[in-house]
């Protein structure tokens, strides 16, 4: 048996694991730059007048009367609460796929049918207990029914976050409620298909034909069929996948024309970007630097560009990854624009250990190796960036995103703790 875990209004539910008067309130999380609302709790949910992905400068009155608290997306808090719940969930099994940074399978095939209920709850109750984060909590024979048996779980209230498909009979009722456009895996243009065969739920869609259903939505979908009929077809995944392209880019705070700050931002995103290469332990054999105008600007002259380098071998040093993206970045830098977003992609990526060396630059790699471990020894120590290129700079405030209402790092700062005192908590609307 299979369950699968997934966090309720987890961004939101993460703000207000370090803000209790917060309980019962609604809780929206908004994007880069504070730009629109990207997460909100069931009772900024249930404020249905309130639109979502609306840019927040246009509806920011409506929030305000409706007292919606407002946070920056914190991810560096998201993450560690994230690692918390994984850790929780596998003190009750060693096989945890972790799906998403909010939802895992879980192998419960250790545990008698009749215990499911009891384990059931009792993940829900430890991962609130050790994180403060609510979960949902669905259990059935394979991951897809696992999924919609979550959905049921939460969607109504007298199952208390829990559903356990464990009969016969409570399949066929699960699947009889869940629509089609609901199935795990199952697009649009599928769900058009389907339901044109005059099929309205998964149940129905279950008792089809297989040969139809093969010949119609491909193998996939029989998968997909077999699954809903009780046949495992897909397994616990517990290998962290290697990524094969590792990039970022964010926008500004403010329109940047000045050089020398767009050359701090992509040293900064290109030290971030080798980092995650070095993790998983892989080398890039390209980089590509993107630099790009507001496109929703009337005011603004608009220009893009983009450039992508060879290394002269594969690499995972920052020095050398630095080196190549500030000259493609003069290369397609021009004068005149005031620019919103630059941003970097490392590609070609290989295994670090079956890089193809060069008989000219082994001297050179093997150094730059070394000063690289010294600079990630003292990260890890002492904090992000504490040790980074000079061409990184000290100018963050003037490029870095807009982030006036994240919270605190709470778990992972040192001189962010929380803090208890008996003033009021104040109002970080």
């Amino acid at each position: 048996m299979i369950a699968l875990v997934d966090c309720n209004s987890f961004y939101a539910s993460c703000e207000q694991v370090f803000r209790p008067d917060l309980q019962n309130k609604p809780v929206v999380v908004l994007s880069n730059n504070d730009g629109c609302i990207i997460a909100a709790n069931k009772e900024a949910k249930a404020l249905a007048h309130i639109p979502m992905f609306q840019p927040v400068f246009k509806i920011k009155d409506l929030l305000s009367r409706n007292n919606v608290v407002c946070f920056s997306s914190n991810y560096t808090l998201y993450s560690d609460l994230s690692k918390r719940v994984m850790d929780t969930l596998r003190d009750f099994s060693p096989l945890v796929e972790e799906y998403s940074i909010d939802e895992s399978f879980v192998d419960l095939s250790h545990y008698k049918i009749e215990e499911l209920e009891i384990i059931a709850h009792k993940i829900k109750d430890t991962v609130y207990k050790n994180t403060g984060i609510p979960v949902g909590v669905g259990i059935a024979k394979t991951k897809s029914l696992s999924k919609i048996a979550n959905k049921y779980a939460k969607k109504i209230t007298k199952n208390n976050n829990v559903y356990v498909v464990d009969t016969e009979s409570k399949r066929q009722f699960l699947l009889n409620e869940c629509k089609i456009k609901d199935i795990w895996g199952i697009g649009k243009k599928h769900a058009i298909r389907i339901e044109n065969a005059g099929k309205k739920n998964a149940l129905e869609f279950a008792n089809m034909p297989v040969d139809w259903v093969r010949k119609e939505i491909t193998v996939i979908g029989e998968r997909l069929w077999r699954e809903l009929n009780n046949m495992p077809c897909m397994k616990i995944n517990t290998n962290i996948q290697v990524k094969k392209g590792i990039g970022t880019a964010k926008s500004f705070g403010f329109k940047l024309s000045n050089y020398g700050l767009i050359e701090e931002a992509c040293s900064y995103y290109v030290s971030e970007v080798a980092d995650l290469l070095r993790q998983q332990q892989s080398a890039a054999t390209h980089i590509e630097v993107f630099l790009q105008t507001n496109y929703h600007s009337n005011t603004d002259k608009q220009y893009s560009n983009k450039i992508v380098l060879t290394l002269n071998e594969p690499t995972s040093s920052t020095i050398a990854l630095t080196q190549k993206a500030l000259i493609g970045l003069k290369k397609i830098y021009k004068e005149g624009y005031r620019y919103k977003k630059v941003g970097v992609n490392l590609l070609g990526l290989v295994p670090e250990n079956e890089i193809q060396m060069s008989l000219f630059n082994s001297h050179k790699k093997i150094e730059s190796k070394s000063i690289t471990n010294v600079i990630d020894l003292l990260n890890s120590k002492y904090g992000k960036n504490k040790v980074k290129l000079a061409t990184v700079g000290n100018r963050e405030k003037e490029w870095a995103l807009i982030k006036e209402h994240r919270s605190p790092r709470y778990t992972t700062q040192w001189n962010e703790l929380m803090t208890i005192s008996n003033k009021k908590t104040p109002n970080l609307k």
